[in-house]
């Protein structure tokens, strides 16, 4: 296999990442892929951020087996506790890309002098990450964060574009924290799934920020400018989980349009 034609590794700790998935197919059609959901140890955003990297670098050991030329940290959680340690361990081998760092630098050519809200797991509000990125750009940006840790357990159980995500996410939005902001940073790459909710609570009056697109576009400028975009059309996408789970395949399906072959690997035998 040439390194052009090697996978392009995924990973997150369930359906969230694959929003981000689905971003960079529909934008580099010809990429071969490899996704990793830790669905053993979802949601990321509750647990402590040593088990985080232990959970991120056994997945980072399984795609560099897979012989993947770049690995994406399709997660917010992760890409706060363990994108450093990631670099180190496996930066030399391949380039990582996590999910926050591109949408650090929209936020920065965009919304400068801005109030921007943000909302997203207890573990990546609590690291204060986009906080001390974005005020070490010196744009005069100003950051007013919610911790939403009711999101990724509703969606993940399948409620969403019912009256029960509608409440919950009213509920969250209407906190004092997110008033008279002028753009909303979805800091979960579960969020995206919601994000047509979101925006009709704001009556479409509010840009409503989600990361997979703009990780997409970032790692299709780091394929092109460093020549390795696949030119072979026969693209092919693997599944890998470390339990396997209903929800997390019937979503797969739902997003890729296709049937989607689960395999089971386990991070611990």
């Amino acid at each position: 296999m040439t390194l052009r034609a090697q996978p392009i590794g995924v990973f997150d700790s369930g359906i969230g990442g694959l929003t981000v998935a689905r971003a960079i197919v529909r934008l580099l059609p010809l990429e071969n892929m490899i996704y990793f959901g830790d669905t053993a140890h979802l949601p990321y955003g509750d647990k402590s951020e040593a088990a985080i990297q232990a959970y991120s670098v056994k997945i980072a050991e399984v795609l560099l087996r897979k012989k993947c030329k770049v690995i994406v940290i399709a997660c917010n959680s992760a890409s706060s506790a363990a994108y450093e340690l990631l670099r180190e361990y496996v930066g030399k081998n391949v380039r990582i890309i996590n999910v926050i760092d591109p949408m650090i630098d929209l936020v920065s050519r965009k919304f400068q002098g801005s109030r921007i809200g943000l909302i997203g797991t207890k573990r990546t509000v609590q690291s204060g990450v986009y906080v001390r990125k974005i005020s070490e750009l010196n744009k005069n940006i100003t950051v007013q964060s919610l911790a939403t840790p009711l999101l990724v357990p509703m969606i993940e159980e399948g409620f969403f574009n019912n009256q029960i995500s509608h409440e919950i996410i009213a509920q969250y939005l209407s906190d004092p924290v997110l008033q008279s902001i002028e753009a909303l940073i979805l800091g979960c790459t579960h969020y995206p799934i919601i994000k047509a909710e979101i925006e009709a609570y704001y009556r479409n009056q509010l840009p409503v920020l989600d990361s997979s697109e703009t990780v997409a576009l970032a790692l299709r400028d780091y394929l092109q400018e460093n020549d390795l975009l696949n030119n072979d059309e026969n693209a092919k996408h693997h599944f890998l989980v470390s339990d396997y789970t209903e929800s997390f395949e019937a979503t797969a399906r739902l997003f890729f349009q296709k049937t989607v072959s689960l395999e089971k690997h386990p991070l611990w035998d």
